[in-house]
């Protein structure tokens, strides 16, 4: 693995880039490759800002936002450099991933644990709250400025990678960070308001049907939702909708272990895990081929829901059954 000081060299001297995040981008995500490119076209580079998904409609108060190119369109150019954020694995780079084809400089940055250094030069630190706080070191690195508008970016993939700073996740570093970037002059107030007090309908009818399905289990260390995609469909909801839902489930008293089952497709569900203090949910989704970090975790699985409903509660409540 490379160290950051030579990621910023390599950045120095690269050519026209794309910066790209993972699918169904989150404030992490999005936060780190708008900060990023910024911070890259003050060096005077050419940056194309991509996501695999559609930018989730919270997300849209972020300044220049409209930047952001989708899918597969980001393959109708050419670029020198391909620099991936918050991604573990090139399958989540979704139709983007067919640029690793070309013969391109490939960068990956990286938080999770786990991740595979699956690039020419790779940076990996499992013990960073987001990846936005290795994009903030890479920035200085570089000897740019942290403008108010890359700091509202960073502050979004801070605040939103932390649950607030909420997350143990969060250290004395963290909050350094954050620190700094506040005394540019954003607003905290007004980044919290947008991310979360100005959710859709939509959303809120989601949350509905997925507390009716909520089931807790007898030793009520595991408590568990779903939503399917006639219900989404029903609803007019799209599946950024069912982001935050999992962390309603969390905060129930005694709970240790969430687990939120979301129909992407016909008979294929997203998986999602969060646990308090007791249970590594990384080790939990790895179980059944996915990952993540130690308190929030997902895996795919495929076949009928009341099947991988019973399959995946009762490894949960095994992995919860020692705790005190």
């Amino acid at each position: 693995m490379n160290s950051l000081a030579e990621i910023a060299g390599v950045l120095r001297n690269a050519g026209n880039a794309i910066i790209c995040g993972h699918v169904m981008p989150d404030g992490d995500c999005l936060g780190s490759v708008a900060a990023l490119g910024t911070a890259l076209e003050q060096l005077g580079m050419k940056v194309v800002l991509a996501s695999p998904d559609p930018v989730p409609e919270i997300y849209s108060f972020m300044p220049g936002v409209d930047r952001f190119v989708i899918g597969e369109d980001v393959l109708a150019e050419e670029y020198d450099t391909f620099i991936i954020l918050d991604c573990s694995v090139p399958e989540r780079l979704g139709k983007v991933r067919a640029l690793l084809e070309r013969d391109i400089l490939v960068v990956n940055i990286d938080h999770h644990p786990g991740s595979s250094a699956f690039a020419g030069y790779n940076y990996i630190d499992g013990k960073a709250a987001a990846t936005g706080e290795i994009v903030m070191d890479l920035i200085d690195l570089l000897g740019t400025s942290i403008s108010e508008e890359i700091a509202v970016y960073l502050y979004v993939a801070l605040v939103t990678d932390t649950g607030s700073f909420q997350y143990e996740n969060t250290t004395s570093g963290t909050m350094r960070r954050a620190a700094r970037l506040l005394e540019t002059g954003i607003s905290a107030s007004w980044i919290n308001i947008n991310i979360y007090e100005q959710k859709p309908l939509a959303t809120l009818k989601v949350m509905e049907e997925a507390l009716k399905k909520m089931a807790i289990s007898s030793c009520g260390r595991v408590a568990w939702s779903s939503i399917d995609r006639r219900t989404l469909n029903m609803l007019a909801a799209r599946d950024e909708h069912t982001d935050g839902l999992i962390n309603i489930v969390r905060t129930i008293k005694g709970v240790e272990v969430a687990i939120f089952f979301r129909e992407i497709s016909e008979g294929k569900f997203k998986v999602s895990f969060r646990s308090k203090e007791g249970v590594d949910v990384r080790m939990l989704a790895g179980k059944f081929g996915g990952g993540g970090h130690t308190r929030a975790s997902g895996c795919v699985i495929e076949g009928r829901l009341d099947n991988i409903e019973k399959m995946v509660v009762a490894v949960a409540i095994e992995e919860a059954a020692d705790l005190k």
